[in-house]
C-alpha cells in the first residue's frame, strides 16, 4: 500500500528505494518512542502540484524535535524542496507525505544525538472515509500536559490513540473522541473535534490537545464565512445536544460525525456548518482559491 519496488524516499540527503531501507534494531526511537513526524498532504491543482500549507507542517516538525532535544538539520524551505522532488520522482499529485524524525541506537534514556531524516510518500484516500462517522467516547484519556509536550508531534504520543481506537472499534464505533484529565473533550485519536450549537461553532482549547493545521485552517475558512468559533472547555453531555459534529485532520480532512454514544445530532449533515466548511476546505485546496493560504 505504501510503497513498491519502484518507489523513492528521501533518507539523510540520498534517495532510495524503500524496499531496501534498513533501520537498527536498536534504534532508540523503536525501543522508546521517541521520534518526531508530520503528516502533509498535496493536491493537484490547476497550477500543478501543492503541497498544503507547507510551511506550517515543517515548522511544527522543527517544533516537535525542538521540544524532544532532537536535531533536525534541514530548514523548513530545505524541506520544502525535497518533498516536491520526492513528488516529482514517484511521479506523485494527490498524495499523503510523511517525514519522520527517527533516532540511532541507544538503550539509555537521554535523548541520542544522531538522527535520521525520512520522507515518504503514497497515495492515500481520506483518512475516515466519506461516510458520517459514529463515535464513542473513549474510556482512555489524552496524556496530561504536565507529563509530556502534547502539543508537539512525537511517535510515542500514538500509543494513545491506538487503543482509544481499537477500544471503539472493538465496541462497533467508527472511531473515539477522548477527554482530557478533567473529563472535558480533547480530540480524536488523529484529528480536532468541532460541534455546531445554534449557529455557533466549539472546539477544545489549547492545553490538552495538538493544534491541528487543518484546525487553524477551519478557523480561517469559518471567519471567511461568517462563522463564530468559540474555544471553550465542554463536556460529552455537552454535545448530545448539538447541531452537528466533525472532525478535522491532514489525513481525515474534514470528516462529518453522525453521533456521538449513540446520540445522534439534529440536523443532517448536509445542513450544517461543518457540511459547509468541508465543501469549502475541498475547494480551497484543489482550486486556484489560495488568497488566505499559504501554498508554497
Amino acid at each position: 500500500m505504501y510503497y513498491n519496488e519502484s518507489t523513492l524516499v528521501f533518507l539523510d540527503g540520498n534517495w532510495v528505494k524503500a524496499s531496501e531501507i534498513s533501520v537498527s534494531l536498536y534504534s532508540q526511537t523503536l525501543h522508546y518512542g521517541i521520534g518526531v513526524f508530520e503528516g502533509i498532504r498535496s493536491y493537484k491543482t490547476e497550477d500543478g502540484n501543492k503541497i498544503f500549507k507547507a510551511k506550517e507542517h515543517f515548522e511544527r516538525l522543527q517544533y516537535s524535535a525542538s521540544k524532544m532535544e532532537i536535531d533536525l538539520p534541514y530548514s523548513v524551505e530545505e524541506l520544502i524542496e525535497i518533498s516536491y522532488e520526492l513528488l516529482d520522482k514517484n511521479g506523485l499529485g494527490d498524495a499523503y507525505l510523511r517525514p519522520l524524525v527517527y533516532l540511532g541506537e541507544n538503550m539509555s534514556l537521554q535523548t541520542e544525538s544522531e538522527s535520521h531524516v525520512l520522507i515518504g510518500a503514497w497515495e492515500w484516500g481520506r483518512y475516515l472515509g466519506d461516510k458520517q462517522l459514529d463515535v464513542m467516547t473513549s474510556s482512555f484519556q489524552r496524556p496530561n500536559p504536565k507529563s509530556c509536550f502534547v502539543e508537539a508531534k512525537v511517535t510515542g504520543h500514538y500509543t494513545n490513540s491506538i487503543l482509544a481506537t481499537n477500544e471503539a472499534k472493538r465496541s462497533g464505533y467508527d472511531e473515539a473522541l477522548l477527554l482530557d484529565l478533567n473529563g472535558h473533550v480533547a480530540e480524536g485519536p488523529g484529528a480536532n473535534f468541532f460541534f455546531e450549537k445554534d449557529n455557533v461553532l466549539y472546539t477544545a482549547p489549547k492545553g490538552n490537545i495538538l493544534q491541528g493545521i487543518t484546525r487553524q485552517t477551519i478557523f480561517e475558512l469559518a471567519e471567511e464565512l461568517g462563522f463564530e468559533v468559540i474555544e471553550k472547555y465542554f463536556t460529552p453531555t455537552e454535545v448530545y445536544d448539538a447541531d452537528g459534529a466533525f472532525f478535522t485532520g491532514t489525513a481525515a480532512e474534514v470528516a462529518g460525525i453522525r453521533s456521538l454514544d449513540c446520540k445522534f445530532f439534529k440536523k443532517p449533515w448536509e445542513h450544517t456548518m461543518g457540511y459547509e466548511l468541508a465543501s469549502a476546505y475541498k475547494n480551497r485546496v484543489q482550486k486556484k482559491e489560495y488568497k488566505n493560504f499559504e501554498l508554497v
